[in-house]
């Protein structure tokens, strides 16, 4: 490969592992569960204080098992350092999230998402993910 190819390739890796990272908002804040295989491997592990999931199932129910009893989230990621090694990647990106309990509180909590990928057939999905909390807040009173 020529290095334009090889900048050009780097690049498109990284707009796709920053993707990734996006569509986890999305897929956690309106439920795109339907939508799993397009960002997890089959045999992924995440791990995060509700616990450790192990294959798409087992993730699926640990989100839905945290994020279900909320009427809405707000998930928002940030400072992505994204590392490409061949065909696997690493990806560190911090997570502030809105949790709505009702029409009048919210919750927010702060994380670091710790994801690792590899590159499949059908493109970059992430195969690892380790949730550090920063921070949660109590119930507050909603301003808005």
């Amino acid at each position: 490969m020529s290095s334009t190819e090889t900048l050009i390739r780097a690049l498109a890796d990284r707009d796709e592992l920053a993707d990734l990272v996006a569509r986890h908002s999305l897929w956690l804040d309106e439920a795109r569960y339907d939508e799993t295989g397009r960002l997890f491997t089959e045999d992924v592990v995440v791990t995060s204080l509700r616990g450790q999931a192990r294959g798409v199932e087992a993730l699926v129910a640990l989100a839905r098992a945290g994020h279900d009893k909320y009427l809405r989230t707000l998930h928002s990621k940030s400072n992505l350092v994204i590392e490409v090694d061949g065909d696997t990647a690493t990806v560190r990106a911090h997570d502030i999230a809105v949790y709505v309990l009702d029409d009048k509180t919210e919750a927010v909590a702060a994380g670091i998402h710790h994801y690792r990928a590899r590159r499949t057939g059908d493109g970059w999905r992430f195969d690892h993910l380790t949730i550090t909390p920063v921070a949660l807040t109590e119930a507050l009173g909603r301003a808005l």
